[in-house]
């Protein structure tokens, strides 16, 4: 077999999102990118300092607009942080598809690298916003599933336009959250 030199690091990155797709981050190895690219282990951990590394590029993006969405929601509260929550959850899911859907089923052993550990406490925030801090066992259970659903949709119906998708995720939101959200208390009882 001819080895040749990546073009460039891009390569090597759409060889391990190829690779992720198909096989899963775990059950990918440097060897299988590395006989993808056509270019040897060494060539590959040239450019990464190993697979982490890879994901962690590949993830940047979404990374990123997460963080950024948990800046926004940490400023508001009640239904605006709700709103805002769900909204930008889905955003961020439908535009990131691809990504997401590399991810699939390996959440949980993906959480505990270390370049991912911020992502639980994120996630954390965001199920509050949708639930409010008092937010029921039945509520946080509803939040969980309603985020996990969305990435998932995301990846399964990657034949869905973005412009039909997103608002079929946010009705499915907006039913979610309404039926999870803890009745209102009223600030003060009216005495007759």
């Amino acid at each position: 077999m001819i080895r040749r030199t990546p073009r460039t690091h891009g390569e090597i990155l759409a060889a391990a999102a190829r690779r992720f797709a198909v096989t899963g981050y775990k059950g990918t190895s440097l060897q299988d990118i590395a006989r993808e690219v056509g270019c040897s282990k060494a060539a590959v951990l040239y450019h990464f300092a190993g697979k982490e590394a890879l994901l962690a590029e590949l993830m940047a993006g979404p990374i990123s607009v997460l963080c950024e969405l948990d800046e926004r929601i940490s400023a508001l509260t009640g239904a605006a942080a709700q709103q805002a929550a769900a909204e930008g959850f889905v955003d961020l899911a439908v535009r990131f598809r691809g990504e997401i859907a590399l991810l699939r089923g390996e959440f949980p052993e993906l959480l505990a690298q270390p370049a991912f550990a911020h992502i639980h406490l994120i996630s954390e925030r965001l199920i509050e916003a949708m639930t409010g801090p008092d937010g029921g066992q039945d509520a946080r259970v509803a939040a969980l599933v309603l985020l996990a659903g969305i990435a998932e949709g995301c990846g399964t119906f990657a034949d869905i336009p973005d412009e039909e998708l997103r608002p079929a995720l946010l009705a499915v939101a907006q039913r979610v959250l309404v039926t999870a959200a803890p009745p209102p208390t009223p600030d003060h009882q009216h005495q007759d």
